[in-house]
């Protein structure tokens, strides 16, 4: 098999079990814990020690975003913190005027995540690639990062 059927076959397995993922989950989304998803209206996450920015969480996500919620838990969460506020000492908000889409795009994040980046914006250091993520995951995983920017007036 060429190595881009491979690619499309990965790509299109990654897709499915995180389809399946959400699927099995039943209502999933609405089984996470009640504290990473409180209303955008009625509170704000508190900051707990570490924890660099005050996220709000909309109501409602897309179904985009909430598979792409899936993803970044279980690839980005440990490092990028709950709803992407963050950690300190250990990486950036994603919820943060710096990656706003004008300034850091779409590509900027598939980049980052296929090839790492050189720490610029913060003193945290380089961030590595990330293992096992496709094009097509981390596109659900922007979904998601960029519902959180919106929520928090970041366009």
């Amino acid at each position: 098999m060429s190595k881009i059927r491979e690619g499309s076959v990965h790509s299109m397995k990654s897709i499915i079990a995180i389809v399946a993922i959400l699927v099995a989950g039943g209502v999933g989304y609405a089984m996470w814990p009640a504290a990473s998803h409180t209303p955008a209206d009625t509170a704000a996450a508190s900051l707990e020690a570490g924890v660099l920015e005050d996220v709000l969480v909309p109501e409602t996500l897309s179904q985009n975003a909430q598979i792409g919620q899936l993803g970044y838990d279980a690839k980005c969460s440990a490092c990028h913190g709950a709803n992407a506020a963050g950690q300190d000492g250990v990486a950036p908000p994603l919820v943060h005027i710096i990656y706003e889409p004008s300034h850091h795009g779409d590509e900027a994040f598939q980049r980052a995540a296929a090839m790492g980046v050189r720490g610029h914006h913060w003193p945290f250091g380089d961030m590595p690639a990330v293992e096992g993520v496709t094009r097509g995951d981390v596109t659900i995983i922007i979904a998601y990062i960029r519902e959180l920017q919106r929520a928090n007036g970041i366009n």
